[in-house]
């Protein structure tokens, strides 16, 4: 059979320039002949002399037009995303240690844009953010089957982002067997994943390596603020008198006392509360703690955004940073790309003027190696992780 080739899509002289800066991103912007391409359709791309720049997903819906796959004219087929995730792979087998759930494919940081896949031990867990992804489901469950065998491999499509690309929100069961609530070992520790209904693929998997970070510091009574499934509260038990470990859902609270039942742990008291109400009613009552843990949701989901949410961070830091005993530590977190790390020390740093304390930097941390950064696509590093002392 005869393949057809790939339609062109031609593009500006700016979206060129993009390009060969090393970005993957193609805005609708810079595209200045859509030619006969379909949405999620494979094109190659063109700069306006006609000379092939690369190959990408084409998205009819999204302001990000082309999603570039290859910096050649190849087909994108099974083949391709089968190399692409061995070599995704490869680079795990290097990076991560100690536990059998971790993120096998980063997006952009593994040349696959809006490609997400999260392992949890026998299964996989995918999303698909744009249309060029999705329409490849196929191939790369195929390509899957074939790398890992797994025993099911899970959507989890049923996030608000592919609103972008006019595709719906759904989750199920792609290819296997449908799983309950997964086991895994993560440093040591046993936890569980809800594949179907927990946050994300299942839990967050990018504080991993910041889990024992903060285990190295903690110290006394500690404080766990938006603590999900109870990564941080866990790994700090064994170094502190108690934990505090709070969060607004009921459904992540559930699983981190089933963590923390399996592990054995006596010294962690979970809590379904507020907050930034908590934390408030905790200083009135003049309580004190030798480590608290801030990693809260992204309060900056746009650059629109950002002004409340330097207010947001700043609060809660302010707050947290108020109950510190003397030569306590705050482990404080950012997961929103458009908070830089300069914009998040500043931050921290004038809540501790307003608070009249003085704190001196421990650690300055980023996401987990298995979501690694893309030097030029700044969009691939979100996670600011601190580690603080009160001196």
């Amino acid at each position: 059979m005869t393949t057809q080739p790939a339609p062109a899509v031609r593009i500006s002289r700016r979206g060129a320039e993009r390009v060969e800066s090393g970005h993957l991103w193609i805005f609708a912007s810079d595209v200045t002949d859509r030619g006969a391409a379909s949405p999620g359709q494979a094109v190659r791309v063109v700069d306006h002399t006609g000379r092939t720049l690369g190959t990408a997903h084409y998205s009819a819906a999204s302001q990000i037009c082309l999603r570039l796959l290859s910096r050649r004219a190849e087909s994108i087929d099974r083949d391709f995303y089968q190399a692409r995730i061995a070599a995704a792979q490869e680079y795990r087998q290097r990076v991560v240690c100690g536990t059998d759930a971790y993120r096998v494919v980063y997006g952009e940081g593994d040349l696959l844009p809006a490609l997400i896949i999260d392992r949890y031990g026998d299964y996989l867990s995918v999303q698909t953010l744009d249309q060029g992804m999705d329409r490849d489901k196929p191939l790369i469950a195929a390509a899957l089957i074939n790398l890992f065998a797994p025993r099911g491999i899970i959507e989890r499509n049923d996030v608000p982002v592919r609103k972008r690309e006019d595709l719906p929100l759904t989750k199920g069961v792609l290819t296997g067997e449908a799983p309950g609530v997964v086991p895994f070992r993560m440093n040591g520790l046993v936890f569980h994943a809800d594949l179907l209904g927990g946050q994300k693929t299942g839990v967050f998997l990018d504080q991993r390596e910041n889990y024992l970070a903060a285990a190295r510091y903690a110290r006394g009574r500690a404080l766990d603020c938006f603590t999900s499934t109870g990564g941080f509260a866990l790994h700090m038990a064994a170094r502190c008198e108690s934990v505090e470990a709070v969060d607004s859902s009921e459904a992540a609270l559930s699983i981190a006392r089933r963590n923390c039942s399996a592990n054995g742990i006596g010294n962690v008291e979970f809590r379904e509360a507020n907050v930034f109400d908590l934390l408030t009613s905790l200083r009135a009552a003049g309580r004190r703690f030798g480590t608290i843990v801030l990693d809260p949701p992204a309060f900056a989901k746009s650059r629109d955004s950002l002004e409340g949410a330097a207010r947001g961070y700043k609060e809660i830091n302010l707050r947290a940073i108020e109950l510190l005993e003397p030569g306590g530590c705050l482990v404080t977190c950012s997961c929103s790309h458009h908070m830089s790390e300069a914009m998040l020390l500043e931050i921290v740093a004038s809540a501790a003027l307003d608070a009249r304390r003085t704190l001196r930097v421990i650690e300055r941390r980023t996401q987990a190696r298995d979501h690694p950064i893309l030097l030029t696509v700044p969009e691939t590093h979100y996670l600011k992780c601190l580690i603080l002392q009160a001196v």
